[in-house]
């Protein structure tokens, strides 16, 4: 059975005002008609084909055109259980919050959110934006024009490690799990032993 893009990590929201950057995005992360050699040749390096064929990678991309609309949209798809792995976040997005603004905003509704940040103007200076933002690993920056291999290969590299810290996540989960029911069972076991003891002691002894 095929695996879902919520289930392998490969949904990406774009939060843009201009419709093309959307379209752009789809052709690039969804497939066109085009293909382009650069981008081929950094596939097959990623996956270690060399000459064979590159398997396709199939990505799940959303839209959302303001801020609010595309934090709705994180908040609606964490409720669902189907989490987006990365956003491709625009700086400029008049009349509603820019994306340095929005930035913070998403990581309070999902922290395990990737976020890349694609400007093509000097709006902030790095001092500006570690200083709104902080220092982030999962904070990336993408310029416009967009390289296609680079959108590609952000997009991969992130969602791979999405799904990585995802499971690392679970299973650190499932051993607290695990303890919490050794340690339950450790003290109902006591409980029993020191029961059985109490039974068997005369009860002059009990008494002391």
């Amino acid at each position: 059975m095929q695996s879902s893009s919520s289930e392998t990590g490969c949904r990406i929201l774009v939060i843009d005002d201009t419709p093309e950057i959307h379209d752009d995005f789809r052709k690039i992360l969804c497939g066109g008609a085009q293909t382009d050699p650069k981008l081929e040749a950094a596939e097959a390096v990623m996956f270690g084909q060399g000459d064979t064929a590159v398997p396709q990678i199939r990505f799940e991309v959303d839209s959302a055109f303001q801020g609010h609309h595309g934090l709705a949209k994180v908040f609606h798809a964490l409720d669902a259980g189907s989490p987006y792995a990365m956003v491709f976040l625009d700086v400029r997005m008049p009349p509603g919050w820019d994306g340095i603004e929005l930035a913070p905003r998403l990581w309070l509704a999902d922290p395990n959110l990737f976020v890349v940040i694609c400007t093509a103007f000097a709006d902030y200076s790095w001092e500006k934006i570690f200083e709104k933002i902080g220092a982030s690993d999962q904070m990336f920056f993408l310029k416009k024009p967009f390289d296609r291999t680079e959108v590609m290969q952000l997009a991969y590299n992130l969602t791979r490690k999405w799904v990585s810290r995802r499971a690392a996540r679970l299973r650190h989960k499932h051993l607290e799990k695990s303890l919490a029911g050794r340690d339950a069972l450790s003290r109902e076991v006591s409980d029993k032993i020191h029961a059985e003891i109490m039974r068997l002691l005369p009860d002059g002894k009990k008494a002391d």
